[in-house]
Parts: structure tokens; C-alpha cells; sequence
């Protein structure tokens, strides 16, 4: 037999896109909000207590807070008890890589198409890479559609979904969208039997099925730490004015940045792809391609889920090897020199994302101290400065890290919880000095101020009397008022709270900056 089989050709190709894929979605764990991730891991770990009421806060401390990605919060915790920076940077390359080689599957067509299409879709799903549980939300969502594809000819793998959506509810409020593609995958066979592509008789058992494994999901959503609360939040965070106007990641992709320009790549060719399938595209693949495409141009977070739609579409339209039928006939190639080949180029690439994962972990320190302020940060722990601290938002998550319970932050990524007023006041504070910051300082006893050197807030506190600088560097400034009562602000862990964590022994251990 000449050449190698059609599945031991796919076989090879899922290889090289699996080294290859974790070489590329490797990050530094420098998300901003990954340190109190960290912090709240630590404190169930050590406590084995969720907190219900926030502990790191001066605003709201002790005010109800809804934990819903404390299973994400342990498990990176434990990771990086175990292996640091590294640890997490490896663990979050592989979580990615499982959804991206997931949709590889559900590609059809030749291999090496299907493998092009994967990589672009990863190309344009970067932006949103990184150590988070956003990322949880993607390889769940991703397996999920794999089984439910899967399912007309398989129906028991429908069984696997509500345990995994019990996984996925405490991982994460991104499970919201489990039980939004299986309707959609229901009200889309739906549609095919009204357009009469699709017989009634057909499509009547998996539409029952679908809708009944999503009646089973919903009715796990309380078996969380939360309880029934989790019903309405991913909605409340849907909603949020002061998130979607205020934070990044909220906003629609910005195609004058070359960021988005391998998404407005794959919108350009989904687009081709639909016009050249014509009405043979199915309901159950179009609802949910139209939900997520919307979703992703409302949102830059919500683009890696439409890529898992998008790309099996566009490789469903490139053409196969039958239209090329014309060309010269290649070379024959031995079956084992292919073979050699294959194992060459997979072991470089392994080697090649080893390289790019020790290179990774080794920097990590040194991309820290770029994003971070963590000589500051340093000075902080070594001194008794006022203890409500008022940071700039993108640092907040490192301060609870490295100097929680000694200082306490003002607001920080728990967006969710200091949604309205103070969120605005923090992230509006700096670059608009005239609108009430000095009141706003007042109004809070703030008494330590840690912020970039050239924002307004900045220059204006150094020209105040009443705020002396005695820290001051290339990344942060330190600005502390001087008649401020230096106690420990906030109540003791309350409603229930059985303890405080002790500091990490060393400040270490993180997306795009998440502040305009």
C-alpha cells in the first residue's frame, strides 16, 4: 500500500498541532487578575472555608460576594504551590490546547485544511489567551460541542454532559453558555423541520434529547457554594453597565488594532463560506454560529467561543482534493520515509514548546517586575503605611496577593463586586483629577496610594500638602497621607469567616490589561 491511511494522516497532523498549539498559546502568568485568584485559592485551601463575604476589600469588607470560580481559584493555587509560575504557565497552555485540537475533530475535510483552520482560529482567539478561568469555560464549551455533534450517531454520549456541566457551574459562570448552545442546537433542528429539510420523525428524538440533558444541567446549577444565586449571575454580569463600559475585554474588538485582524480574517472568510454553502448550511450549526458571532462583536471575550462555531464552517467549505483532480500526480513517497518524517517534525516541535515553556518560567520573574509594581510592592511589606490602599486597578490583584492582610485594596478585579459607583470612582480617579478626587479619598480615610508615575492622579498628589512621596520608581509611585490613622481597615472576618491566611513566603507569581 502506497502512502499512509487517511486516520493515521489526521493522526500525525493532530500531533504537530498539538505541540505546535502549546508552543503558541504559552503565556507568562501575568493576567492581572490571576494574584487574587491565587489569594482566594489559598484561603480555601488553608481555611477550608469559601468565602461568602469579601475579605480583601476596605470598600466592601464583609459585604455578600458571590465566589463562582473557586474551583479555579484552588486549582491554580495548588498548582502553584506545587510548581510556581511554571506550573500554571503549562497547565494553561494544555487546558487551551484540548479545546483548539477538540475543534481540530469537528473540522471536516483533509487534514492539513482542517489543521490551517485550527490555527487560525487560534491566531484569532490570542487576545483572550492566558492563565484565567475563562479558559476552562473554552475547552468545556469545546468538548461539550463535540459531543453533541456527535450524539445523532452516539446518543448515550449526551450522558456525559451534566457531570461535566457540574464540573464546568464551579469552575466558572461561563457555564451559562452550556445550556445556551444545547437550546440553540434544539431551536436550530427546530428550524430544519419548518424549512423542511430536516423530517419531523428525524429530528424528534434529538431534539427531546438535547432539551432534556438541558433541563438536567439547569437543575444542577445550586449544587455550588453559592446556591441558587448562580442562576441570575452570569445575567447581572451581562448586564453591568460599569463592566461593559469600563473594562476592556468587555468592549467590542477594535479592528484598527492588527490584534483583531486575524478575527476580521476569519469573519471575512466565514462570510465566503456561507455564500458559497448556500442554504445547505443546517439550522442546528447557523442559530449558534449567529449567537456567538454577535456575542463576539459585542465583546472581545466572547470571540474564542465563536471560533469553536466558526471554523468547522469555513473548513466544511474549502474545497477537497477531488478539485484538484487536473494537477500532476505527486511523487509517491515510501510509507515509511513518511512515517520518519512525521516523528522528526513531531519530536522538534515537542522539543520547540518544552524550550518555549522552560524559556517562559524562566522570565516569568522578569515580566512580572514590567507589569507589576513589585519593588514597591516590596517596600510596602517592610514598612507600616497606612493600610487602605487605594491602587491602581490592574495592580489591585497583586497588592492582595503580596500584602493582604497588612493592607487593604480599594477596588480590584471582582469587578462584579464593586460594580456601579466605585469601579467608576477608581478607574475614572486617575486620568480625571477634577472630577471630586480628593473627595473621594476623604470619603474613604485612604491612606496609601500606589500608582503609575504619569497618571493625573499621580501629578496631582504630588503637588498636595497633605501626601508625601516615600517611594517612588520608574513603574510605580507610592504617595501616603500623613494624618491618616495607621490601623488595620475592615472589619474581622465576619458572617462566618473562619480566619485569615497568612502572607505567601515570597512575592512571586499573570491577558491583556484589563483597565482603558
Amino acid at each position: 500500500m502506497q502512502g499512509i491511511s487517511a486516520s493515521s494522516t489526521r493522526a500525525v497532523f493532530a500531533g504537530i498541532l498539538f505541540f505546535g498549539l502549546l508552543a503558541m498559546t504559552a503565556r507568562n502568568a501575568t493576567d492581572p487578575d490571576l494574584w487574587w485568584h491565587l489569594r482566594t485559592g489559598q484561603w480555601i485551601v488553608e481555611t477550608g472555608h469559601i468565602p461568602h463575604f469579601d475579605p480583601f476589600s476596605f470598600t466592601r469588607a464583609g459585604s455578600p460576594w458571590l465566589p463562582h470560580e473557586w474551583l479555579s481559584d484552588v486549582a491554580f493555587y495548588e498548582l502553584w504551590r506545587l510548581g510556581g509560575a511554571a506550573a500554571l504557565i503549562v497547565f494553561s497552555s494544555l487546558i487551551t490546547t484540548a479545546g483548539f485540537l477538540l475543534l481540530y475533530t469537528r473540522c471536516p475535510g483533509m487534514s492539513y485544511w482542517a489543521a490551517a483552520a485550527t490555527l487560525l482560529g487560534a491566531l484569532a482567539s490570542a487576545p483572550c489567551w492566558g492563565t484565567r478561568p475563562q479558559m476552562f469555560t473554552f475547552a468545556l464549551a469545546s468538548l461539550l460541542l463535540w459531543l453533541v455533534e456527535r450524539a445523532p450517531e452516539r446518543p448515550r454520549l449526551l450522558l456525559w454532559i451534566p457531570p461535566l456541566f457540574l464540573l464546568w457551574l464551579n469552575l466558572h459562570a461561563g457555564f451559562a453558555l452550556g445550556p445556551a448552545l444545547l437550546l440553540l442546537y434544539a431551536a436550530g433542528l427546530t428550524l430544519e423541520v419548518a424549512a423542511g429539510t430536516t423530517a419531523w420523525k428525524e429530528a424528534r428524538a434529538p431534539i427531546l434529547r438535547v432539551l432534556a440533558v438541558m433541563l438536567a444541567c439547569m437543575a444542577l446549577v445550586p449544587l455550588n457554594p453559592s446556591g441558587t444565586q448562580l442562576y441570575r449571575y452570569p445575567f447581572d454580569t451581562l448586564r453591568s453597565p460599569g463592566m461593559r463600559s469600563l473594562i476592556v475585554e468587555w468592549f467590542s474588538p477594535d479592528f484598527h488594532q492588527s490584534l483583531y485582524t486575524p478575527f476580521l480574517l476569519v469573519l471575512m472568510i466565514l462570510l465566503a463560506a456561507l455564500a458559497r454553502s448556500g442554504a445547505q448550511i443546517k439550522g442546528r450549526v447557523l442559530l449558534p454560529l449567529v449567537f456567538t458571532a454577535v456575542a463576539a462583536l459585542d465583546a472581545v471575550r466572547h470571540i474564542p467561543i465563536f471560533i469553536l462555531l466558526a471554523i468547522p464552517v469555513i473548513a466544511a467549505a474549502v474545497p477537497e482534493v477531488a478539485t484538484f483532480r487536473n494537477r500532476p500526480a505527486p511523487v509517491p513517497v515510501r510509507p515509511r520515509l513518511r512515517q520518519l518524517f512525521g516523528a522528526a517534525v513531531l519530536v522538534l516541535l515537542a522539543a520547540f514548546a518544552w524550550l518555549r515553556w522552560e524559556g517562559l518560567a524562566r522570565l516569568q520573574a522578569v515580566r512580572e517586575a514590567e507589569q507589576f509594581p513589585k519593588n514597591a510592592v516590596a517596600f510596602l511589606q517592610t514598612r507600616s503605611e497606612p493600610r487602605r490602599l487605594f491602587v491602581y486597578y490592574d495592580w489591585a490583584g497583586y497588592a492582595i496577593w503580596n500584602l493582604y492582610p497588612q493592607y487593604r485594596v480599594f477596588v480590584d478585579g471582582r469587578a462584579d463586586l464593586f460594580d456601579g459607583g466605585l469601579l467608576q470612582q477608581s478607574i475614572q480617579t486617575l486620568p480625571q483629577v477634577q472630577n471630586g478626587w480628593r473627595a473621594i479619598l476623604e470619603d474613604w480615610n485612604v491612606g496609601s496610594v500606589l500608582l503609575p508615575p504619569n497618571t493625573a492622579l499621580a501629578q496631582a498628589l504630588a503637588l498636595d500638602p497633605q501626601w508625601s512621596s516615600p517611594y517612588r520608581d520608574p513603574l510605580a509611585v507610592l504617595f501616603t497621607r500623613m494624618y491618616v490613622e495607621r490601623r488595620t481597615p475592615g472589619p474581622t472576618p465576619a458572617h462566618g469567616e473562619r480566619g485569615t491566611p497568612a502572607r505567601p513566603r515570597t512575592a512571586n507569581s499573570t491577558s491583556p490589561r484589563k483597565m482603558p
